[in-house]
């Protein structure tokens, strides 16, 4: 049985589990296809990131089960749960400047976009958008 490396992403209100096991750098995400899945190439690109940084396009394959938001937070989630599945991966090199994270940090894929939609308040349109001011 090979070994699996597990990451949780979060971004907005998507949240992704990464499970990553040796093999030939296929990207399944909820059953389909990576790129059947998200509709632009680049946010393909974008979540091939910590990969491509880390030289490891061809070495993983990894399955993604992600929940909630659209393609764009499903994106950013995935990103980082590729990021911390690859740590995981690379937990016995964590103290060397050649080590996955100095290279995904200095890159900025280890933080967390804490980023989300601001609510609804009362009396006003959207969160801060208030109603049109009629003088007369």
């Amino acid at each position: 049985m090979a070994k699996v490396y597990r990451g949780t992403g979060r971004r907005k209100t998507s949240v992704a589990q990464v499970k990553m096991t040796a093999g030939t750098g296929k990207i399944t995400v909820n059953g389909r296809d990576v790129r059947d899945f998200l509709p632009y190439e680049t946010q393909v690109m974008d979540l091939m990131q910590p990969l491509v940084a880390t030289n490891n396009e061809n070495t993983f394959d990894i399955e993604v089960k992600v929940t909630g938001g659209g393609s764009t937070g499903a994106t950013g989630a995935i990103r980082l749960g590729i990021t911390r599945a690859l740590l995981e991966y690379d937990a016995v090199n964590e103290g060397n400047e050649d080590s996955y994270r100095a290279i995904l940090k200095r890159a900025g894929f280890i933080t967390r976009d804490s980023r989300v939609k601001e609510r609804k308040k009362p009396g006003l349109k959207a969160a801060r958008r208030a109603p049109q001011f009629s003088k007369r």
